[in-house]
């Protein structure tokens, strides 16, 4: 994935502004996350504003025509909140979709909200060398945005019965729900992603919330082979990618 605009079946993401370009992670976060019930929804770290955008399209459907999940987006980074803001004015669910530029320490301090669900495609470097420019330092790495920051968001933002999900590498992964336990949030519902059937698991998928609940597990393989994706994925994405 990669180029100046990515096109989905119900809108288009420009992004030539943006540091980190639309992906398999935050496609992935986009379609699995549970979006019932949740009427308020919290996009921490919104990029080009993909995972905003597929959560808006997803509550209209489940919803029929009336939509119900109004959606506020947080991005630090100038120029991709711009372009966010761009790609959301751009699509059907404008009215429901807001972007804000600032972090999300910031936003937490003034947001008088309680948001039944947070999403996060969250940095996840923490040592390795930064990119020459500051912008996708900012995007990869956690200096701007650490495991606490987002756990301590979760703890003030969730409503009572409120989700947090996330995707992460297996190593921040498990660090995160470590975390997590301190803060009073517990994963119930975690997916190991496997890019393919003999490649070890590179992502996962969990939800959280201050429930403690036994965990459900399950595993996703992206392709069979290069360029040949499963069935389970492409159920996942057939409401979003063009050739499905």
């Amino acid at each position: 994935m990669g180029g100046n605009q990515f096109r989905f079946k119900q809108f288009t993401i420009l992004q030539d502004q943006c540091a980190m370009k639309v992906g398999t992670d935050g496609t992935l976060l986009g379609a699995w996350v549970d979006i019932s019930g949740a009427e308020k929804i919290l996009d921490i770290g919104a990029g080009t504003g993909l995972i905003s955008l597929m959560l808006a399209q997803r509550s209209r459907q489940r919803c029929g025509t009336l939509s119900l999940a109004q959606i506020d987006a947080v991005e630090i980074d100038v120029n991709s909140s711009i372009q966010a803001r761009k790609n959301v004015e751009r699509s059907p669910w404008s009215d429901r979709i807001k972007i804000y530029n600032s972090s999300i320490q910031k936003y937490t301090e003034y947001c008088q909200n309680k948001y039944d669900l947070i999403v996060s495609n969250p940095p996840f470097f923490e040592n390795a060398s930064k990119a020459a420019k500051k912008a996708r330092t900012v995007a990869r790495h956690t200096d701007f945005l650490s495991q606490t920051d987002l756990l301590q968001t979760a703890v003030k933002l969730l409503s009572d019965t409120g989700k947090i999900a996330v995707i992460y590498p297996v190593e921040q992964a498990e660090n995160f729900q470590i975390k997590a336990r301190y803060f009073g949030l517990f994963c119930h519902k975690k997916i190991y992603v496997k890019p393919m059937p003999k490649i070890p698991t590179k992502r996962i998928l969990m939800e959280l919330s201050k429930n403690q609940l036994p965990p459900q597990e399950n595993t996703i393989i992206i392709e069979t082979k290069q360029y040949l994706y499963t069935p389970e994925f492409i159920a996942l994405i057939k409401d979003f990618y063009l050739k499905y």
